[in-house]
């Protein structure tokens, strides 16, 4: 019977490891349902703690994403970042600023006629 416990035992270690390694990628269609939850709440659009707000609702995200929407919450994320600092980089914006204008479109292309 000991064996046996020990066996059964073992076997749920190894079913509950396989679990946390598993993949949890979401598809495009729920990265954007996702994205648009948190984008679509007023208290994220207001100034220093809106951004800081949105970062953090957005970071569990981006680490599941869809491999097509990845790199636009990457650049989504470096652009609030910065915009969240105390005394933002201004001349760092301006560089960012492109690259979040861009996950705008790649996301408005892939999410846009989601609801």
């Amino acid at each position: 019977m000991k064996k046996f416990t020990i066996a059964l035992f073992a076997a749920g270690l190894a079913v509950s490891a396989t679990a946390c390694t598993a993949s949890n990628q979401l598809t495009t269609q729920e990265t954007c349902e996702r994205i648009q939850a948190v984008v679509s709440s007023p208290a994220n659009n207001a100034g220093k703690t809106g951004m800081n707000r949105l970062a953090n609702q957005i970071r569990p995200i981006h680490a599941v994403a869809s491999d097509d929407l990845k790199p636009a919450l990457e650049s989504i994320l470096e652009f609030t970042d910065e915009q969240a600092k105390e005394t933002p980089d201004e001349d760092k914006l301006a560089d960012l600023s492109a690259d979040y204008q861009e996950a705008g479109t790649t996301f408005s292309s892939l999410c846009g006629g989601q609801q």
